[in-house]
């Protein structure tokens, strides 16, 4: 027993000798842990880990779900989208195939601004390795890898409106250079693609190209465009039996195929030594989509401060971000600088004055258009669509000849309460620049505080005074602008002036083609909210930032208001006011007028908006907006039947959401007197 004890014993010390030497162990280990390790190990979970697992666990979400959408078949997508919505309808393209419509007319397309490819052939050494490569349209991906070198190369010359030295950038060929303006964003494609279903293909279709940052007469110039769609139209008509073609221009194009159809008739070197019967020779019809022929007043807020109603939200839920110095970019400086260089943008500057746009005290739109209203959807593509009813009781007038006014106040006073200071007295007075070192330079540099504060003593600007505004704050974009578009009303056409081609896009100032049997369509969207006049402020940032911001505190108090974030709002397709659109078919070509002495035809064919009713409709099949009205299944469907060989008359004449003279209604109601239409009536005749 003494024994078991002493072992027992003994096996206790040598346990408490154990324990003691893994203790002494453990102290020694912790003498070469690493601090670090300790750090990391009592380090909490931070916002930062939750953002970088967040942006992870998206990114992985979205590349499975790219994958899953690659490999899947084809028929998978539309089963669940007809799950869901239901029976989708035949495309255009189909249901007249059905019908034995086939290829006829060869069709040309015109691409407006902003739409059209352009590549670089010619650059500096920060554009090294971009040889051919898209610096507008497709991924943008040089815009955000060299952003300044990228600004560089998409300018032109500020005296020439040519190229800089060093630098060529031109226009992207072929039916791909404006089917898509972005991956996935169509533009040309789906009519492309409804054209095909009845037989079109590339040699019976053909994308008129061009650099849409040049003015009219410079793509001639630099590139020969003009000369080369005039031998295109030529040798499809020559290759086709004959048979005239359907041009097709979109936006900026209406304007560009306009001033065609007088250059093609001018004799040389101005024009194109086609004669007076060339456009009766080679052209069936002209279906005008969203054309801007009167301009749009979203051009002056470009100009004069390179916003619109987007920009300026953004301004207001980011105060200050697009303006400063952010990331070595002073961005709004840098894009006026760019976008001034443009020439063409000049082209949709407000014409006719206050004739067609209105005054101090008057406007031709009135109380016709509700901007609170929703829209109806109808899925019959036959049906263009009513908004609804509006009691015009409780809608109050706007007077949108405003286009530019410094205050609400200003924008809702009557004439006789303004008081004004004289502009064209600051004009004349010596420009004090600016001393402030701007690491960009604009025009506005150029300008006197005391000048800056004319503009807004002027107070307010209708489009008959935008132009001594414009004159005013940008003098050499004007004096470059001013050479190549006119912006009046003639007199008399048949002033040998009016030969020039400064005026013949600007349809007041010029005359149809002899072309009788040729047609014109205005096809344009109805049922948006369109900007139509601004609200500015005078900014009270520094001296090298622009000057003028809208102001968008300005409201008008109510839902249905057309006042709201600064920018009133009329009727039109989101960027081109009704006004604009559809003012010359209805009015100023309509029948034997002095601006169409031959009597062509003219048809307007609006098209109701209606948003998609789900994401998996897309952009919607029967949208109105400027650039989605593209996929317009009725609008498809109104120029494959006119390419197929269908008259003006056999399409039922216009369909429009107004009275049979022309002036807009509301809801079926009767026309309202607001719409000044019988003013460019009287001037046509």
């Amino acid at each position: 027993m003494s024994f078991l004890r002493r072992r027992k014993g003994t096996d206790s010390s040598k346990s408490q000798n154990l324990r003691c030497n893994i203790v002494k162990e453990d102290e020694k280990n912790n003498l070469y842990e690493s601090p670090r390790k300790e750090s990391y190990n009592s380090k909490k979970w931070s916002c930062w880990d939750s953002c970088c697992w967040f942006i992870g666990f998206v990114c992985s979400v979205w590349w499975f779900l790219l994958l899953l959408y690659n490999t899947m078949p084809a028929s998978i997508p539309q089963y669940v989208t007809e799950a869901i919505t239901g029976p989708l309808t035949d495309p255009p393209g189909v249901k007249l195939r059905k019908e034995g419509l086939t290829v006829n007319h060869p069709v040309v397309f015109v691409p407006g601004i902003v739409t059209g490819g352009l590549e670089l052939w010619e650059g500096h050494q920060c554009a090294e390795g971009l040889f051919r490569k898209r610096l507008w349209g497709g991924s943008f991906g040089e815009l955000y890898k060299r952003p300044l070198c990228w600004a560089q190369h998409m300018s032109l010359d500020n005296e020439t409106g040519l190229d800089p030295p060093g630098i060529r950038v031109r226009p992207v060929s072929g039916l791909v250079a404006a089917d898509y303006f972005a991956a996935g964003y169509f533009v040309w494609a789906v009519l492309i693609a409804n054209l095909a279903q009845i037989g079109y293909e590339e040699k019976t279709m053909y994308m008129a190209a061009y650099d849409w940052r040049l003015s009219f007469q410079n793509t001639e110039v630099r590139d020969q465009t003009l000369s080369r769609i005039k031998s295109n139209i030529e040798l499809m008509v020559a290759t086709n039996g004959g048979k005239k073609v359907v041009v097709i221009p979109h936006s900026m194009g209406v304007l560009y195929f306009l001033h065609f159809m007088k250059w093609v008739e001018a004799p040389p070197p101005m024009g194109g030594g086609g004669g007076s019967e060339w456009c009766a020779k080679h052209i069936k019809a002209v279906m005008n989509i969203g054309g801007p022929f009167l301009g749009v007043p979203k051009s002056v807020s470009g100009l004069f401060s390179v916003e619109a109603r987007d920009i300026a939200i953004a301004r207001t839920f980011a105060p200050g971000f697009l303006d400063k110095d952010v990331f070595g970019l002073q961005t709004f400086q840098h894009l006026m600088r760019m976008t001034r260089t443009w020439d063409s943008t000049m082209s949709m500057i407000p014409k006719g004055g206050d004739t067609i746009w209105g005054g101090l005290d008057w406007s031709p739109e009135g109380s016709s258009f509700n901007c609170g209203a929703k829209t109806l959807r109808n899925n019959s593509i036959n049906n263009t669509g009513q908004i609804p009813n509006i009691n015009l009781a409780n809608m109050k007038d706007v007077n949108y000849g405003r286009i530019i006014s410094f205050g609400k106040d200003v924008a809702e006073a009557h004439s006789s309460k303004i008081e004004r200071v004289d502009l064209l007295d600051s004009m004349k007075a010596d420009m004090l620049a600016n001393l402030t070192n701007c690491d960009i330079w604009i025009e506005y540099h150029d300008i006197g505080d005391h000048r800056i504060k004319a503009v807004a003593d002027y107070k307010v600007y209708t489009a008959g005074s935008i132009l001594d505004l414009l004159h005013f704050v940008s003098p050499k974009l004007m004096a470059r602008g001013g050479a190549h578009f006119s912006y009046g009303i003639a007199d008399n056409l048949d002033d040998p002036k009016y030969q020039h081609y400064k005026y013949w896009s600007n349809p007041l100032e010029t005359k149809l083609p002899d072309a009788p049997d040729m047609e014109i369509y205005s096809m344009y969207g109805v049922g948006i909210p369109t900007e139509r006049a601004y609200v500015y402020k005078v900014t009270t940032a520094t001296d090298c930032s622009i000057p003028f911001q809208i102001d968008t505190s300005a409201e008008g108090g109510s839902e249905d208001s057309c006042l709201k974030g600064g920018v009133f709002s009329a009727d039109g397709d989101e960027t081109v006011p009704v006004l604009s659109a559809g003012l010359m078919a209805a009015k100023g070509w309509r029948g034997k007028t002095r601006f169409n002495p031959s009597g062509i035809p003219t048809y307007i064919r609006e098209y109701s908006h209606a948003p998609p009713a789900n994401l998996l409709e897309g952009r919607g099949t029967q949208s109105g907006a400027h650039v989605d009205i593209m996929g317009n299944f009725a609008l498809i469907e109104d120029v494959i039947r006119v390419a197929a060989g269908a008259t003006g008359k056999e399409l039922g004449g216009d369909h429009r959401r107004c009275s049979p003279d022309g002036i807009p209604t509301v809801g079926g109601s009767k026309p309202q007197p607001h719409w000044h239409y019988d003013r460019l009536g009287a001037v046509a005749k």
